[in-house]
């Protein structure tokens, strides 16, 4: 069946349906893509003072231990989605877990990115509904392929991907090409039921601690007004010298995205300043 025939025919709300909502167009250059075109690898995207990567691992893994809240040492990828096996991720050891860019930067860059103002290949690059912890052998099989020249070896797992695909370009106004959406359709019209996955970004959940909780509120009576007295400007900064200074000011730990937290007091890069 011709794939325009297919996607008309397939049930709304489907992923199969919405492929036929993706502009088609052919694969521009790649000239100018790299890695630092899409920002710092892995970057605190949400601010909550834990880096992307961890973020996906600590989603994704089960059995986890953790340093802190944020770090994963060591976990279990229950069941790959990319080859369906069970991966043991052990932090330093052999390099079995990656995380994945379920429609590849490099992809992106081809099909609309390179117009995009930095913020937004940022914001993308760091989007937990674009992110998957996986196999690292399939991950870099994949390389920057699109539905067209890689998919999943686990062939349960090949609809929900493509359906994921098509969410994520939907999101980002990304396009495809020819053979890119005949690929999908094919797919798909074995699985003409498959959902489209929401475009939200998928929840990580964790918070760092919070350093000081906000006293509860309360209503009172009123009180007479009196005249309020002069407070000093807090500082634009807070800034120490070294975790000595931090420990002297009852300000240890410092959580990356916290007032005087710095890469120089964070000497294992966990987003943990003067542990």
């Amino acid at each position: 069946m011709p794939a325009a025939q297919a996607v008309s025919q397939a049930e709304s709300g489907t992923a199969l349906a919405a492929v036929g909502g993706l502009a088609v167009k052919g694969r521009a250059t790649k000239t100018g893509y790299n890695r630092d075109a899409f920002g710092q690898a892995w970057f605190d995207a949400d601010r909550n003072g834990c880096d992307t990567r961890n973020d996906i691992l600590r989603r994704d893994l089960t059995a986890r231990s953790m340093k802190n809240w944020c770090k994963v040492l060591a976990g279990t990828l229950t069941h790959d989605p990319y080859t369906g096996r069970s991966i043991r991720f052990v932090i330093g050891g052999a390099s079995e877990v990656d995380i994945d860019h379920v429609v590849a930067l490099g992809d992106a860059w081809q099909k609309g990115a390179a117009s995009w103002p930095f913020s937004k290949r940022l914001a993308f690059a760091n989007d937990p509904a674009n992110l998957l912890a996986v196999d690292a052998g399939a991950n870099r099989a994949k390389g920057d392929g699109d539905a067209a020249t890689w998919l999943p070896p686990n062939k349960a797992y090949r609809c929900p991907y493509v359906a994921r695909q098509i969410t994520v370009k939907q999101k980002y106004g990304l396009w495809v090409t020819a053979a890119e959406r005949d690929a999908m359709v094919r797919v798909l019209s074995k699985c003409d039921g498959t959902a489209l996955p929401p475009q939200g970004t998928a929840s990580t959940s964790a918070q760092p601690p919070r350093a000081h909780a906000p006293a509860p509120t309360t209503t009172a009576p009123s009180a007479p007004k009196t005249t309020a007295p002069a407070v000093a400007p807090l500082p634009a900064a807070v800034y120490y010298k070294n975790c000595t200074a931090v420990r002297a000011a009852g300000a240890a730990p410092i959580y990356r995205g916290q007032p005087g937290y710095s890469s120089k007091l964070d000497r294992d890069g966990d987003g943990v300043a003067c542990e």
